[in-house]
């Protein structure tokens, strides 16, 4: 048996050959095997991605304790909604009070934009519109200065319902009535040198975070009574 399967393979391979040589042959077995799927260019994926764009809906003022899956209910009843995000900040895991919420057709975003905007959640009024128009450009010489004079530390207090007004020499220098201010810093809005609102205050000890909350929790600064607790 092994001298008869010897004797043939030589005529098979010859064979095979033979029929792909043809160019009739050829073509059949390039129309067997189906169209060759093309990968998608980058000016489809860059259409994509400029369409979801206007899609996305930023909702700002939202109540602390909304989460995502509250948020997209919310939207959900004005429409189909793909996704929904609180933003949260890095240091505090508090919600930062804005998110987005990504719509899945243009006229879900519409209605939510008739609907939603200026409408009151928790007690608190929303603001809703596109994200489409660019953000503005970010005082980097300021963040930068900020940045590098915060010092971080465990006993640290979490200064919110800050005026938009407020900076961190500011807060330092009003919190050092109260103890030794190792740093002060001011949150900012993403891609913006807009406060968002709330900052940290950082001390050298426990005992100056505690007269810290004693002293200015409901103090009024700049117009407006903040709040301090412990980060």
């Amino acid at each position: 048996m092994a001298s008869i399967s010897s004797s043939l393979t030589p005529n098979l391979h010859r064979n095979h050959i033979g029929f792909f040589s043809n160019p009739t042959n050829r073509a059949m077995s390039i129309s067997m095997a189906g169209p060759r799927t093309r990968r998608p260019s980058r000016s489809f994926f860059t259409i994509v991605a400029s369409t979801e764009m206007k899609r996305r809906l930023y909702v700002g003022n939202i109540p602390r304790d909304v989460t995502n899956d509250q948020l997209a209910k919310i939207f959900g009843e004005h429409g189909s909604v793909e996704k929904a995000e609180v933003m949260y900040d890095k240091y505090s895991g508090r919600s930062r009070r804005f998110g987005f919420v990504t719509m899945s057709t243009f006229e879900a975003v519409n209605t939510a934009i008739e609907k939603l905007n200026d409408t009151e959640i928790g007690g608190r009024k929303i603001k809703v519109n596109v994200t489409e128009k660019p953000l503005e450009p970010v005082n980097l010489s300021l963040a930068q200065a900020e940045d590098s004079g915060f010092v971080d530390s465990p006993y640290k207090v979490y200064v919110g319902n800050l005026a938009k007004t407020v900076t961190s020499e500011v807060l330092k220098k009003f919190f050092s009535e109260k103890g030794k201010v190792l740093g002060a810093k001011v949150s900012r809005a993403p891609g913006s040198s807009k406060s968002s609102g709330f900052a940290f205050v950082t001390f050298s000890s426990e005992e100056e975070v505690q007269a810290a909350i004693s002293s200015f929790n409901n103090a009024e600064l700049e117009g407006q009574k903040i709040r301090v607790n412990k980060a």
